[in-house]
């Protein structure tokens, strides 16, 4: 599940909130142990993924570099490129 989380900070245009809810909901998927929580626990499943996304949002946010944005284009090439070579080539 956590292969699923990727980094946020440093692109250019910033992460979206979409995209950090999404982190936040496999982070607290991960943590549960579960994708999909009984209804007794999806109050508690919900107001965790809202404070996971409130701090990542809030990490971002204050996050700094001098580092120049990376490029998500060229990050997503890099990162075929390294499945390739650990998966083989998709048939």
């Amino acid at each position: 599940m956590c292969r699923n989380i990727r980094q946020l900070h440093n692109f250019e245009p910033a992460a979206t909130t979409d995209e950090v809810r999404a982190a936040a909901l496999q982070y607290v998927r991960k943590v549960s142990g579960a994708t999909k929580p009984s209804q007794a626990n999806q109050a508690a499943f919900d107001e965790a993924v809202d404070a996971v996304a409130h701090a990542t949002q809030h990490l971002l946010d204050h996050l700094t570099t001098s580092a120049p944005p990376k490029d998500r284009e060229v990050e997503r090439a890099k990162a075929r490129a390294r499945n390739e070579i650990r998966f083989g080539t998709p048939a």
